[in-house]
């Protein structure tokens, strides 16, 4: 009886591995067919490679980010600028002026405004920061800070203006304290919506310590 049942056994595995093969067989037969023909399988013609990445690649955009502009001629040009950081813009190396341009949305305009940071070029120590709004073919400043050290730069659509403030002596790598203020545009103008004022002290051996104040 124990040996009916190995062979029967046996027989049962053989039948089972005839029956996947005739299947895998199948399968292969359907995968081929799909081949040749203009169905829903790959091209005969080529790899479909380049169909699969085109439906992939997600959609972007258009992108707001302005033309470069000549931010050097845009400050000069500009009647709202300082008589004395329009002297200081110079070259520092050849045709190399201390100018930061970036461009970001802050304003909420079609084209993305463009904010100018104008700085020495010995130290690079920040003394106007500007910001300019598309209007029309032109550009417009809409806003301005011209109290050295002075740097302004985009945060998460907002104006982050960070001025240093020096006392009587202090060396220029030794401020001693800092405020930091968030702008935001509203009203076709930017309001201040908050402000970190920092004192630092300065230890004996030239580190420093800092006690955030905000209001």
């Amino acid at each position: 009886m124990r040996g009916l049942g190995t062979e029967s056994l046996r027989a049962r595995g053989a039948l089972k591995a005839a029956i996947a093969a005739v299947a895998g067989l199948a399968v292969l037969g359907l995968f081929v067919s799909a081949c040749g023909t203009g169905g829903t399988g790959a091209r005969d013609e080529g790899p479909a490679g380049s169909d699969s990445v085109a439906a992939a690649t997600p959609t972007v955009s258009p992108s707001k980010v302005s033309k470069p502009v000549d931010a050097v001629k845009l400050v000069k040009d500009d009647p709202k600028v300082g008589a004395a950081v329009k002297r200081a813009l110079k070259p520092c190396v050849a045709d190399e002026y201390p100018v930061d341009v970036s461009y970001g949305s802050l304003t909420g305009g079609s084209a993305d405004d463009i904010v100018v940071n104008v700085m020495t070029c010995g130290d690079a120590v920040g003394i106007g920061s500007y910001v300019y709004r598309e209007q029309g073919h032109s550009y417009k400043n809409v806003f301005r800070a011209e109290e050295p050290p002075v740097y302004a730069e985009i945060d998460r659509g907002d104006l982050v203006v960070t001025q240093q403030m020096y006392e009587k002596d202090d060396p220029v790598s030794y401020p001693s304290s800092e405020e930091v203020i968030t702008y935001s545009w509203s009203a076709n103008r930017f309001s201040e919506e908050s402000r970190t004022h920092t004192e630092y002290s300065n230890a004996v051996d030239g580190t420093e310590s800092a006690t955030p104040a905000t209001n």
